[in-house]
């Protein structure tokens, strides 16, 4: 049978279309989906046994058991495997236990819209197994929901150790007993548009921490508010056996948090065994002791004294009568190597006291008026 012209052209065009591909609305040939959706425990169980490189597994609505571990599971650059809810709008909600969810020896990973709380221990954790010659990379936690970690102790909302190109966007986290978000030997990573609130009744001892030789680190956008007793933590205190790599002489390396709002909290930032890290642009508003501290807790011979860092180009309104002396300095530190530049200072109930008293002479500071209210270029 002879074929008209049009229909010898529709038969050349299908012929050209690859099995498992279809056409999109649009003209265009995209991928046919390999969502997996499961709607309860034994679903969700079996589903994450038979994830492969770009599979989606997608989770109903409603309650899930907890403590759920996920073990040297890998996507690849053009294929990541996606887990996340099957809506936005109704996220899964996994309760109680140890943890919500850990992660060891994964990669090419995205999670999001999942919610979690109420975990004693952590409630998301992301680590390398303990093989610090295998991190996890390329995984990126978005639009989740963390709340009532703990609420003692060192226990963090979400822990991270080991993990290379890691991308934490859009979270909102509440309530917590150690850490927010803790970075322990990470590298090459972002946290973004975080909302981190602190809550009456838990530890809380610091917001977003990096230690443990991580480095190369960007937190901008973020609200924090009642962040703990140091809403920023460029550095900490790291046992020797976990730092990554093992022989880092730094807790914290090329840190860079800016614009972001931090408000109370017992003092802003704490630079503790940082090096060469930068907090700019950010907006401070009524911390309760101090606005930052500068320490250094890691003692061995190895590791640089704190210093070397830059502290510019910040918003700060604070109360006089609570913050008597603006920096926390404590020994083995090096103060006088910070560069302060650019602050804008306003002591809210004494304006005329608003100058800080800093390790270094300040280059371009201005004291005394409200910057929330002022037009200076930031």
């Amino acid at each position: 049978m002879l074929l008209s012209p049009f229909m010898l052209r529709c038969f050349l065009l299908l012929a050209m279309i690859p099995l498992g591909l279809a056409a999109s609305p649009a003209g265009t040939i995209a991928k046919a989906s390999k969502a997996i959706v499961v709607h309860d425990d034994g679903g969700l169980r079996k589903a994450l046994r038979e994830l492969r490189p770009g599979s989606i597994l997608k989770i109903g609505p409603g309650s899930y058991q907890p403590n759920v571990r996920v073990v040297d599971l890998h996507g690849s650059p053009d294929d990541p495997i996606i887990i996340e809810a099957l809506d936005p709008r109704s996220p899964p909600l996994f309760e109680g236990g140890s943890q919500a969810w850990q992660f060891s020896e994964v990669s090419h990973l995205a999670f999001r819209w999942i919610h979690c709380r109420g975990q004693k221990h952590n409630g998301i954790n992301i680590d390398d197994g303990g093989s610090v010659e295998t991190p996890s990379h390329h995984v990126t936690l978005s639009h989740l929901k963390v709340e009532d970690t703990g609420p003692d102790g060192n226990f963090d909302s979400i822990k991270c150790s080991g993990v290379e190109q890691l991308r934490i966007l859009d979270c909102h986290i509440s309530g917590w007993g150690g850490q927010a978000i803790d970075f322990v030997g990470c590298h090459d990573a972002e946290i973004a548009r975080c909302t981190i609130i602190g809550k009456a009744g838990f530890s809380q001892h610091t917001g977003p921490q990096f230690k443990g030789g991580t480095h190369t680190v960007e937190m901008h956008d973020c609200v924090l508010e009642n962040a703990g007793r140091r809403s920023v933590q460029i550095g900490g205190s790291t046992g020797l056996p976990y730092f990554r790599p093992a022989d880092a002489k730094f807790e914290a390396r090329a840190i860079t948090v800016r614009n972001n709002r931090i408000l109370g909290g017992e003092c802003a930032v704490a630079f503790t065994g940082a090096d060469r890290c930068d907090f700019s642009h950010n907006t401070i508003v009524n911390p309760g002791k101090w606005v930052f501290r500068i320490l250094q807790e890691s003692r061995d011979e190895r590791f640089v004294r704190c210093g070397r860092n830059t502290f510019a180009d910040n918003r700060i309104v604070f109360e006089r009568a609570k913050v008597r002396v603006a920096g926390n300095i404590g020994p083995d530190t090096l103060p006088e190597s910070f560069e302060f530049r650019g602050n804008h200072w306003f002591a809210s109930d004494a304006p005329d006291k608003s100058r800080a008293k800093l390790p270094v002479v300040e280059k371009d500071g201005v004291y005394g008026t409200d910057p929330r209210q002022s037009k200076t270029k930031r």
